[in-house]
């Protein structure tokens, strides 16, 4: 027979925590894709591939609604007018039209499999931002605008000393805003994450960043940049971002995750529409890239080539779908249809045009434009993952059986 005070501790036993152990926090940072433009209504789309179904089944539960982590909490800045704080679900991508998911969901879902510790995961995330100056990191060298910007602002009549003292100004704003937010949540972390124990403390576990448009297309910036090294400033300056992090952070050695532009896939894979980019894309990948090579950030560095998540099936669905319409505008503006005889139109040349699960995975899987990986939930679902699974990588961490 079982001893009184067995039975009585008994459920105190199983209802104990596991063992105590420093919450692990994680910084995500970058533009609009590291926000997310990925609308909930997609979800449904993962569970079509059998390939990525078992994705969908850690992102929902058995009512099919997103689950809520019970071990890791966010904070997030720049995807709403105001902070937004919770445990991880849905929801945190950016807040127009949503409830959204960006990488920062299955980044949580699947890095707390590697790990039993409490996560914070601190996410500062804004539209539109570039490396080159909104993220300039405190290190760099100033801005120096090239002699044939100067010259094409002079053509256009521009002020040149208020447009040079403007870029002073926005030089590294968004990175000082970073910096600002990540030790203000540090500094007082039961605001967001009440269950903290401050006697076990935190580790800076991780940074992933996730950024590139706005450089990609600054011609400006990067003159030569269909040519090799075209974008060699780029690495220049994420390798020193890197660097700066580590130093305000006081955080020599933190793990860094640099999550390559990905928008349309592999360039090898690039259809004839696509040709005139391949040069300029495959550039700014490899550049984004080339910092994790360094021999100082050998193994504490990885590139995650997001392309690589990229979906084959949505995407020549949505090519067909993109020269329906323009076909099908041509021909109304020749035969002068009125609008809504313009949108029949449309409709009638999808329906012979398109199979039915063409018409099926568009209407499922993308709720965004091309640049912001078609707000498909399957491409950032695995985005996401694939980061948290490089993270476990350079934390040397191990998946447990389940």
């Amino acid at each position: 027979m079982k001893s009184l005070v067995h039975l009585l501790l008994t459920p105190l036993l199983l209802s104990a925590p596991l063992q105590a152990q420093p919450l692990q926090v994680f910084i995500l940072a970058g533009q609009s894709n590291m926000q997310g433009h990925a609308k909930v209504s997609t979800f449904e789309h993962i569970g079509m591939d059998p390939a990525t179904k078992p994705m969908l089944n850690e992102m929902v539960d058995a009512d099919g609604k997103p689950i809520v982590c019970e071990r890791v909490w966010i904070s997030s800045i720049g995807c709403a007018d105001t902070e937004q704080t919770g445990k991880l679900t849905a929801g945190f991508g950016a807040s127009q039209n949503g409830p959204k998911i960006g990488p920062e969901f299955t980044f949580g879902l699947y890095l707390q499999q590697f790990t039993k510790a409490p996560i914070l995961i601190i996410k500062t995330s804004w539209g539109g931002k570039s490396l080159h100056t909104d993220f300039r990191p405190p290190s760099a060298e100033p801005y120096i605008f090239s002699d044939a910007q100067i010259a094409t602002l002079k053509q256009r009549g521009k002020d040149i000393a208020a447009i040079k003292a403007a870029k002073r100004e926005e030089t590294g704003a968004y990175y000082r805003l970073m910096i600002e937010h990540v030790k203000r949540v540090l500094a007082d972390i039961k605001r967001v994450v009440p269950s903290y124990d401050a006697s076990q403390g935190y580790e800076l576990a991780g940074f992933v960043w996730f950024q590139g448009w706005n450089d990609m297309v600054d011609q400006g910036t990067y003159p030569n940049r269909d040519q090799p090294g075209g974008y060699a400033a780029y690495s220049d300056l994420m390798a020193q971002f890197i660097r700066d992090v580590r130093r305000d952070l006081h955080a020599p050695g933190l793990p860094f995750v640099i999550g390559v532009l990905g928008v349309g896939g592999p360039t090898s894979e690039y259809g004839p529409e696509q040709q005139r980019y391949k040069a300029t894309h495959q550039n700014f990948r490899d550049a984004m890239a080339r910092p994790a090579d360094l021999p100082e950030f050998k193994g504490n560095v990885l590139a995650v080539r997001t392309e690589n998540y990229w979906d084959p099936e949505l995407k020549i669905a949505r090519f067909k779908e993109t020269a329906i319409t323009e076909s099908a505008k041509k021909m109304a503006k020749e035969k002068k249809l009125k609008p809504q005889e313009q949108t029949a139109l449309i409709d009638r040349l999808r329906a012979q045009g398109l199979t039915e699960r063409e018409r099926l995975i568009l209407e499922k899987g993308v709720s965004n434009a091309e640049f912001h990986y078609l707000g498909s939930a399957k491409i950032l679902g695995g985005i996401g993952r694939g980061f948290a699974e490089a993270m476990a990588e350079l934390k040397h961490l191990n998946k447990p059986n389940r």
